[in-house]
């Protein structure tokens, strides 16, 4: 189920049977986004509470599609990271470990191996709201052999923050527009530009400085 089908659903589909399609569907798509940092999680997030808060029954609907993200998304983070210590623990390292290194730079992991030895656990709150920070902080607890617990324990509260923020973002779009697909729309945009936001960035200063 994808945001569009999210918004379908609002409009077409009677309360409880929209529910008990859409929040199992949330859970598995957040929790396999943090497992395969590919699928638009914030953007799903968004879509949800941009439907739950047309429904008739706000606010439970808007906290629990904040109570399924972020549950799921705890999920998703813990099994991945459970899956980087086997590689970390075995001689041959695992699929899991390679392709958390593939998706984080040299300098992104030194930055976030000096920020968590300043700011400890602390420091997964701050990168589950950045974007593209989480895996280079999590890579980071992985290689300083940080046990699952006490990963955990960080990775709970970073979990409840970006669940509200993108929730956040939902009830944005969903309470400037009358039809659930606008906000929708708007939700899915303004996700989008925060996680492309960064990485365009850079590439503009970059072309500023080679052109310089």
């Amino acid at each position: 189920m994808t945001w569009r089908d999210l918004a379908v659903a609002a409009g077409q589909v009677p309360g409880a049977t929209g529910q008990a399609v859409g929040y199992p569907a949330l859970f598995v798509l957040v929790a396999l986004g943090a497992l395969v940092p590919v699928i638009p999680t914030g953007a799903l997030v968004s879509s949800a509470a941009v439907v739950a808060f047309h429904q008739d029954a706000l606010p439970f609907g808007v906290l629990l599609v904040f109570a399924v993200s972020a549950s799921a998304a705890f999920a998703g983070d813990v099994a991945l990271y459970w899956l980087g210590r086997r590689g970390v623990r075995s001689r041959n390292g695992s699929r899991w470990l390679q392709a958390l290194r593939g998706r984080a730079t040299p300098e992104r992991l030194e930055q976030a191996r000096t920020k968590l030895d300043e700011h400890g656990v602390l420091v997964l709150v701050v990168s589950r709201l950045l974007p593209a920070g989480r895996i280079p902080v999590m890579l980071a607890c992985l290689l300083a052999e940080m046990p699952l617990r006490r990963f955990a324990r960080g990775d709970a509260p970073a979990c409840l923050a970006w669940a509200a923020t993108y929730g956040l973002i939902g009830i944005l779009g969903g309470s400037l527009f009358s039809e659930p697909w606008k906000g929708v729309a708007l939700a899915v945009g303004l996700t989008l530009l925060i996680s492309a936001g960064p990485a365009l960035w850079r590439r503009a200063r970059g072309g500023g400085s080679q052109e310089g």
